[in-house]
Order: structure tokens, then sequence, then C-alpha cells
């Protein structure tokens, strides 16, 4: 039998883990229910800090996470991960577990981990994601970490969630060309140098602050480059320090609404496209596509009229 997606929102808003997790593969499995959970979570959406976190593979990403979770703890917050894996070539799951990697918190009832699959998603954050978000946000959570596979060409998307994007990166990776040909400096709000007791630390360091130099500089943020050693749970507190600055400054100067605007803007458009789509492929079946393409070849009409005709049956 369903459950209620109202009684499924008054559970999870009460802190009961097992109804966030339900509402969460809701959302995931894109359940028939899907318009309803979003409908009964809406009312209690818009509090938590959303926080994204990207960076190579290899810069300590979990590990970061996982210290943060505790900085964030230790100062009273209730904290949500979504952490975005790869997706299993064979279940289409999340690989890599990042509830394992971060047992140090599965007894801790003021967080919640899921990983997430994106599931072939590029930009490396599941088409789920920000139903997602609105879980953990309606669930009571004050700041949601979202931890993304990594960085690259089309993988900074990460900033179109979140109200803060922290970008790690570690000395000796090539890091700051990487984020230069990402794209990453331009939507970098916190930068972090991960493992920095390696050599080469302050030199990235260095480089990192020489290249934000060139950012465009309407933006009254300028952002912080920190040194953390995640490992050692060393600067961690400094992050936390930033992230909340960061905030605060957004609410300030109203960054932040705009920000959240243009994140419902994209929603809104992404599922209006893809209602359209599955239309199309409705259509794509029957007669109608292939009558629009006769005449079209006949020379009856023109692609364009042949393609608001068909709209207009979608």
């Amino acid at each position: 039998m369903a459950a209620d997606p109202g009684e499924l929102v008054a559970r999870a808003r009460d802190g009961e883990h097992r109804a966030v997790a339900r509402l969460i593969s809701l959302v995931e499995n894109a359940s028939p229910q899907l318009r309803e959970v979003t409908a009964a979570l809406a009312p209690h959406t818009g509090h938590a800090q959303i926080v994204g976190l990207t960076g190579s593979p290899g810069v300590g990403k979990s590990t970061t996470t996982s210290v943060l979770v505790s900085e964030l703890r230790a100062r009273g917050k209730r904290v949500g991960v979504l952490a975005v894996d790869p997706s299993s070539p064979f279940s289409g799951g999340a690989l890599l577990g990042d509830r394992v990697r971060m047992g140090d918190h599965a007894t801790d009832d003021g967080v919640f981990i899921r990983s997430m699959a994106t599931r072939g998603h590029l930009g490396g954050l599941a088409w789920a994601t920000p139903q997602a978000l609105r879980v953990l946000d309606a669930a009571g959570c004050d700041v949601v970490l979202v931890e993304t596979v990594g960085v690259g060409q089309s993988e900074v998307d990460v900033v179109g969630l979140a109200d803060t994007a922290v970008v790690l990166l570690a000395p000796g990776m090539g890091d700051g060309v990487q984020a230069a040909k990402a794209g990453i400096l331009e939507i970098g709000d916190v930068f972090v140098v991960n493992k920095a007791d390696r050599d080469g630390a302050r030199q990235t360091v260095r480089e990192l602050k020489n290249m934000l130099t060139l950012r465009d500089g309407s933006d009254e943020w300028s952002p912080p480059v920190l040194r953390t050693v995640a490992a050692r749970a060393e600067g961690l507190d400094g992050v936390a320090d930033a992230v909340a600055e960061h905030f605060a400054w957004s609410e300030r100067t109203g960054a932040l609404a705009r920000r959240r605007r243009l994140r419902a803007r994209s929603e809104i458009e992404a599922i209006g496209l893809d209602q359209v789509r599955t239309r199309m492929e409705g259509l794509r079946g029957g007669d109608a596509l292939d009558g629009l393409a006769d005449r079209v070849l006949a020379g009856e009409i023109d692609p364009y009229a042949a393609a608001d005709e068909l709209l207009s049956r979608a």
C-alpha cells in the first residue's frame, strides 16, 4: 500500500529518518506520487542553507565533508548530506557508498546521509537532486551538504543548486590550471586547498589567489582561499566560518534571493521540457509525425509550421 505523502512529510518533520529516506526514494524513482510529495513539501521549504562541495577526484571531498559535518554538529546544526556518486553500470545505484565512508555519523539523529546515483546525468548531479534537497530542507536540516562527483567542463552545475559553492583543490595535482579551464574560478564562493601539509601547498594557494584577482570585480564578495588537512580535522572550523559568512552576506545583499530565483526558474523549465518531451514521445509512435513529415516532403508546410502543429497536439 502506498504511503500517504502528507503523512510521510509530517513524520520526516518529526525527525524520523525512515520517512526521510522513503521520501527521497519516491523522488529518486520518479514515483507516480511525485507531484503529491512535492506539493506536501512545498510549504516547509526555503530554510536550509545548501552548500555544494566539488573538486577533482582525490582531493579529499568525502573526508572534508565528514569533518565539516562534525564541525557543524558541534555548532548545533542539523545536517543533511547528499553524496552524488557515479552510477553502477549494473544496478544504477550509487557506486561509492558515502554512508560507509561517513560511518562516524551513522548513529547521530541530527545527521542524515544519502548517496544518490547520477544515473548518467551530465554535470555530476542526479536529476532528482533538487527534489531530494527539498526533502531534507522540509525535514528540518539547517545545512545540507551536496558532495558532487567531481569537476570538469560539464560539472559546474553545483552552483545552480547551492547557496554557497565550496571548491576543493589539492597541491601537486595541477588543480589551479584545471580550475581555470573548467570555469570553477567563476562559480566558487569559498576555495579550500586540502592536504595543505604537502609540498606545494603554499604555491597552490598563491596561484589560486592570483587567478581569483582576474575574476569580475563587480561582485562584492571576495572568495577566501583556505588551507585544510581534513585527514587530521585541521582548518575545517575556518571553512564553516566562511560558509556562514557567505550565507549572511548573500542574505544581506539579496544575492541569495537572486540565486534561489534562478534555481526555481531552471527547475520549472526542466520540468516543463521533460513534460513536453514525454508527450512528444507519445506522438512519435503514431501516425501524426509521419503525416506531418509527408506534408513537409510534399512542400505543403514548412518544418517550423509542422513543429508548431505537433506541439499543439502534445
